[in-house]
C-alpha cells in the first residue's frame, strides 16, 4: 500500500511539473507573438481609441450648441456695420493684408435709409455666432474659408504698415464708381441695373441733361466716369471717409440666369469667343468643328459646370462673380444697401435724399436686348430645373455669402 501510494504521488508530481512547462511554453509563446506585431498596428489601435473619444466630444459641443438660445440678427436697421464682427479668417487664395477699421469709419453726414423698411444697414455675421440650428456644418465652413470674410488687422506681430501701403493692396475699390458733385461712391454690380446706375452718375456730373439720351456703348465704353482705384492713396481714404457709399445687389440665382441668357444666348463676340470656346472644348462630348470654332450655344448646364469647376478653363467674370466679391461689404460701411427688387423706389429715394435734381429719376428702360423677357423668379426656375439636386446645391454654396449678408431667402426648399 505504501509503495502504491508513494508511486500514485510521482505521477501526480510529474503530471504538474508537465502542465507547468506547457503553460509556461504557451505564455513565452504569446509573449514573443504579441512582441512580433507591428508597431503601426498598434498605432492604429492608439488611433481608433483617440477618434473614438473625438467623436463622443464632438457630438456633445453639437448638442450644447442646438440648445443655445437663439443667433445674431442679420441686419440691423440703425446700427452701422463694424468691422469687429467680420469673420477672422484668412483668405487661402489671397494674402492681401486688408485696412483697419480707422481708414474706412462711416461717413461724417451718412444716408439714414431706415426711414423705408427695405433700406438697411447690414450687420454682417461672425461665424462664431451662428449656432448649429441655423447654418449647417457645410455652411459654416464656407464662411470661415470665405474669402469676402477678411481680418481687417492682418499686420504680422511687431511691424505697423502705414495706412497707404495697406491701401495699395485693397483691390476691391476697383469696382467703386465716383460722383464727386454730390459726393457718392457707387459700387457696380453687373445685371442688377448698373448701366441705368451709371446712367444717373453721369447726369450727376452734368455729362447729359437726362438719361434717356444716354446710349448703351456709351455708358459701358466712354470711360466718362471714375473708378476710385483711379485716385491717389490718400484721396481714396478721403472718399471712404466722407462719401455715401452705396451698392445694390439682386437675387444671386436671378442675376447668375441673366447674366448667362445675355452673354451666350445672344449675339456677344466677345464672351463666344473667350469664354463659349473654352467651356464647350472642356464639357462638350462630341463637340462640332463649328461649336469649337465659334463658341456660340453653351448650355446652361454647361456653364454651371464652369462655374463649379476649381480649374476652369477660363477665368471668371465681373457679371457672375459673387457681390460679396465685387463690393466687399465687410471691408466697406456702406451706408445705403438696397435691393434690385425694389431698386426703382429705393433708387429715387436716394437721390432725393442727397440733394439731386428733382427732374432726375431712376430709368426703368431696359436698352440692351430690350425685346427678351426680363428674367424672373419664373425664368430662373425654368433653367435651374435644368440641374440635379447636387448642382443646385454647389451652385447655392457658390453665391452663400451673398444669400447670407443680403438675406435672400433660399430659392429652392431641397437646398440646406
Amino acid at each position: 500500500m505504501c509503495g502504491s501510494h508513494h508511486q500514485g504521488r510521482a505521477s501526480h508530481a510529474v503530471m504538474c511539473r508537465t502542465l507547468a512547462n506547457s503553460c509556461g511554453e504557451r505564455r513565452r509563446f504569446l509573449r514573443s507573438a504579441v512582441m512580433r506585431i507591428p508597431h503601426f498596428f498598434w498605432f492604429l489601435l492608439l488611433l481608433s481609441g483617440g477618434g473614438l473619444i473625438f467623436l463622443y466630444l464632438k457630438d456633445l459641443t453639437e448638442t450644447l450648441q442646438q440648445q443655445s438660445q437663439g443667433a445674431q440678427v442679420i441686419f440691423n436697421r440703425v446700427q452701422p456695420v463694424r468691422k469687429e464682427q467680420c469673420s477672422d479668417c484668412s483668405d487661402n487664395e489671397s494674402q492681401s493684408s486688408y485696412p483697419t477699421d480707422d481708414i474706412f469709419p462711416s461717413p461724417a453726414h451718412p444716408v439714414q435709409p431706415t426711414v423705408f423698411p427695405w433700406a438697411r444697414r447690414t450687420s454682417l455675421l461672425n461665424p462664431k455666432y451662428i449656432t448649429a440650428a441655423h447654418v449647417t456644418k457645410g455652411h459654416h465652413k464656407l464662411l470661415k474659408s470665405s474669402p469676402v470674410i477678411q481680418p481687417l488687422n492682418t499686420d504680422p506681430p511687431g511691424q505697423n504698415r502705414d495706412s497707404t501701403e495697406r491701401i495699395t493692396q485693397v483691390q476691391q475699390v476697383s469696382r467703386i464708381f465716383v460722383e464727386d458733385t454730390h459726393k457718392l461712391l457707387y459700387c457696380e454690380v453687373p445685371k442688377a441695373g448698373c448701366s441705368n446706375w451709371k446712367r444717373v452718375l453721369m447726369v450727376l456730373k452734368g455729362l447729359a441733361p437726362s438719361t434717356e439720351k444716354i446710349q448703351h456703348d456709351e455708358v459701358h465704353n466712354g470711360n466718362h466716369l471714375k473708378r476710385l482705384d483711379s485716385f491717389d492713396h490718400i484721396s481714396i481714404i478721403q472718399r471712404l471717409k466722407t462719401y455715401t457709399k452705396v451698392i445694390f445687389p439682386r437675387e444671386p440665382f436671378e442675376r447668375l440666369v441673366s447674366a448667362f441668357r445675355d452673354k451666350f444666348e445672344n449675339p456677344e463676340s466677345y464672351y463666344h469667343t473667350v469664354f463659349g470656346k473654352a467651356i464647350i472644348s472642356r464639357y462638350r462630348r462630341n463637340a462640332t468643328q463649328v461649336a469649337l470654332s465659334t463658341g456660340a450655344g453653351v448650355t446652361f448646364k454647361e456653364f454651371i459646370q464652369y462655374l463649379l469647376d476649381v480649374h476652369r478653363p477660363v477665368g471668371m467674370d465681373i457679371h457672375w462673380m459673387p457681390v460679396a466679391q465685387l463690393c466687399s461689404p465687410c471691408l466697406l460701411d456702406y451706408d445705403f444697401i438696397g435691393k434690385f427688387e425694389t431698386m426703382e423706389e429705393e433708387a429715387n429715394f436716394l437721390l432725393r435724399s442727397f440733394g439731386a435734381p428733382s427732374n432726375l429719376t431712376f430709368p426703368t428702360f431696359k436698352d440692351r436686348n430690350p425685346n427678351a423677357e426680363r428674367t424672373s423668379s419664373e425664368i430662373m426656375r425654368r433653367y435651374f430645373a435644368q440641374l440635379n439636386v447636387t448642382e443646385r446645391q454647389r451652385v447655392y454654396d457658390f453665391y452663400y455669402m451673398d444669400y447670407l449678408l443680403f438675406n435672400y431667402s433660399k430659392p429652392f426648399n431641397d437646398l440646406y
